[in-house]
């Protein structure tokens, strides 16, 4: 009799581990019909946790992803939000939340965007409305450095904001750049890298602004009108005359030295060009008319004019070899006087 009783309580001993183990380690479930979210905040209790999981059908009870837990006692389940779209055992469930597999949104901030730009983006990104993150930001114009970030699905425009600040100061500080003077440095970095199309000229462009600075000519740089537009709220895609004769601080058309404040934000290649200007003569520059995203750079007046003119007229200046073969996808736009 002891013997069977020993026979009936390893069979159920056995039975009760190939359940669980068929339970966690080999059932796949999934009780939702569109991918969910579980956000799991940092304390959460492993039995609340499998509770969550259970409500928003991930797993089919709480206990089977605490049982999950259990097989590996090291491991520890990490705060965050989580999705889910196919069905996992709860060892799987597990091993992602263990793992801090959390679910972030990629964003992807081109070189040379300006706020209203990367607001669009974020607003596209499902993070915040455009209006709102450029309220947050633009104060920091220019210093929220262009890269690929991932953030969480709730993070708001201000948290954006500062962690790309935060990339920027990394960025400034691995160059050795000093605070001195480090709107202006960021300002000029900005125009640079909405002019330039080829990496070799952004030094040269850098070195045309630093002349006419010193010279005190205005810099007539067409970004800064299109952005002067942008911050009226009437830009229209394209310049016009009325834009040129705008009063807005922005204008270079209309005021000597740097804008007020940066007019893109640049990325550690104009930075670099900013900070290291092409020693040069050359006061101007204008698009080459090969569509090569080079530019035609003169020392005077009276060489830029010709070279304006081979521009409108489709010709390459006589004597004048584009630097490089890359196809730029609209004429690159150069300060004019």
């Amino acid at each position: 009799m002891k013997k069977l009783f020993r026979l009936t309580l390893a069979a159920g001993v056995i039975a009760a581990f190939a359940a669980a183990f068929y339970f966690v380690r080999v059932d796949r479930y999934r009780n939702f019909p569109s991918p969910v979210f579980v956000d799991i905040p940092r304390g959460t209790s492993t039995l609340r946790i499998g509770d969550m999981l259970a409500q928003a059908g991930v797993v089919r009870h709480p206990y089977l992803f605490a049982l999950a837990r259990a097989l590996r006692p090291r491991a520890k389940p990490q705060a965050g939000e989580y999705r889910f779209e196919y069905p996992l055992t709860p060892a799987d469930v597990f091993d992602r939340i263990a793992r801090g597999d959390v679910y972030l949104v990629e964003l992807r901030v081109p070189e040379g965007s300006d706020v209203f730009d990367i607001a669009k983006l974020v607003e596209k990104a499902g993070f915040a409305a455009s209006a709102d993150f450029v309220k947050a930001a633009l104060v920091d114009e220019g210093f929220l450095f262009p890269s690929t970030y991932h953030f969480r699905r709730k993070t708001d425009s201000a948290a954006i904001a500062r962690a790309m600040r935060a990339q920027f100061d990394k960025v400034w500080s691995e160059l050795g750049a000093e605070r001195e003077k480090q709107r202006q440095l960021v300002t000029l970095a900005s125009l640079v890298e909405t002019e330039a199309k080829l990496e070799n000229e952004r030094a040269l462009i850098a070195g045309v602004y630093r002349n006419r600075l010193n010279l005190g000519m205005k810099l007539e740089a067409d970004p800064t009108v299109e952005y002067a537009a942008k911050l009226d709220g009437h830009w229209r895609g394209t310049i016009h005359k009325s834009d040129l004769e705008s009063s807005n601080r922005y204008n270079t058309y209309q005021y000597s030295g740097l804008p007020p404040g940066p007019v893109a934000n640049p990325g550690r290649a104009s930075l670099v060009a900013a900070l290291h200007p092409a020693e040069t003569k050359d006061l101007y520059f204008v698009a080459r008319p090969d569509h090569s995203g080079g530019h035609v750079f003169s020392a005077d007046y009276s060489g830029h004019q010709k070279a304006v003119a081979s521009y409108r007229n489709g010709k390459q200046p006589e004597g004048m070899q584009s630097s490089s073969h890359r196809v730029a996808q609209k004429p690159a736009r150069g300060a004019r006087r």
